[in-house]
């Protein structure tokens, strides 16, 4: 008699968190984050991921924050010194302010690949730490050159530098002692590219439109031989280019961060066996946001926690993992073996330097 393999299970995850309950919260963060002049913005955000970590459920288990708000104010004052520290001097020696953008390129890759760990560190699921294993070099290619890459082909080839940025990420992060892993295909990125393209294209020719218009309309109103008028007119034609161009790039970069992401997800492994996924609707998540902020702005900030409590649902309930075998059997070994490797986290998880 064979053994029957058990089939795979998809899990979705699901966001319990309410707007009345994340109000409280939020409130409390503003009002002591104004008193304290910013000081206590480290423990408002340690308040903050806990709630929505906390909330945040997987075969109803939830997701844990373990940092401290000492840990991310300190990792802010250093970089806050530092740069005060580098005005100073610069003043007295201006050569300083020359060669800093060049100091703070070579030490972005190390802080990105501290603060990627710190993340990764302090958070947990099943009482299991993940981890971080990424090189300051790996996050020089991955983000430094492909940000480069992608700015310099004018977007052509921004689906190679995601590639880069996710295969550096998921390739490096650990659960517990198992690895995710991930290799999405070019080809799918660039399906998801294509779309964003299109709406910055037709955005841009658009932007283009408006801003002659307003030329020629400007030009009506002022005299053309003075030179204040063709002034105001270029101004004017700038604004009215740049604004909806920026708009409508937004627009553009919502779509391809969505697509991006089921892409990613949907090709990322963890133990080599189970499978994540995502499948958020591009046009539904516009939505979401675009009247998020219509919301927040018409209410002066006061629903803003409603936005973040509705963009998090969303967002967790159309994620998930498929898992390849028995839930129960699966998890309950990644726990047994996890626990030794959580352990040696607990006090090595470092400063948060907020970037």
């Amino acid at each position: 008699m064979t053994e029957t393999r058990p089939v795979s299970q998809v899990t979705r995850g699901e966001f319990r968190g309410q707007a009345g309950e994340y109000f409280g919260i939020w409130i409390v963060n503003i009002l002591l984050t104004i008193v304290t002049l910013g000081i206590y913005s480290a423990w408002a955000k340690v308040r903050r991921n806990r709630y929505f970590y906390g909330n945040s459920f997987i075969d109803n288990h939830s997701f844990d924050y373990h940092a401290r708000g000492l840990q991310i104010l300190i990792g802010r004052a250093i970089v806050f010194i530092f740069f005060v520290v580098v005005q100073i001097v610069s003043v007295f020696y201006p050569l300083v302010g020359i060669v800093l953008p060049f100091v703070v390129l070579l030490a972005l890759p190390w802080l990105l690949s501290r603060g990627l760990r710190f993340s990764a560190r302090v958070t947990s699921y099943r009482n299991i730490r993940f981890d971080f294993k990424g090189t300051p070099w790996g996050a020089f290619v991955s983000v430094i050159l492909g940000g480069l890459v992608a700015f310099f082909s004018l977007g052509l080839l921004a689906p190679l530098a995601s590639r880069w940025l996710y295969r550096y990420v998921f390739n490096n992060l650990r659960y517990g002692d198992r690895s995710f892993a991930t290799d999405p295909r070019i080809g799918k990125l660039y399906r998801a590219w294509v779309p964003a393209i299109i709406v910055t294209l037709i955005g841009a020719a658009i932007a283009v439109g408006l801003g002659v218009m307003i030329y020629a309309a400007s030009g009506a109103m002022d005299d053309a031989a003075s030179k204040e008028g063709i002034a105001l007119r270029g101004i004017a034609m700038v604004y009215g280019t740049l604004i909806p161009f920026l708009i409508v790039y937004t627009i553009a970069a919502v779509l391809y961060r969505v697509g991006v992401r089921n892409v990613v997800m949907n090709a990322t492994l963890l133990d080599g066996r189970h499978r994540l996924f995502s499948d958020m609707g591009r046009l539904r998540y516009l939505w979401i946001v675009v009247s998020n902020l219509l919301v927040t702005v018409l209410t002066l900030g006061l629903m803003r926690p409603w936005a973040a409590v509705r963009e998090q649902r969303y967002v967790v309930g159309h994620s998930g993992m498929i898992i390849d075998g028995d839930i129960g059997d699966v998890l309950a070994s990644i726990e047994a073996s996890g626990s030794a490797v959580t352990a040696e986290y607990l006090d090595m998880e470092g400063f948060d330097f907020g970037f």
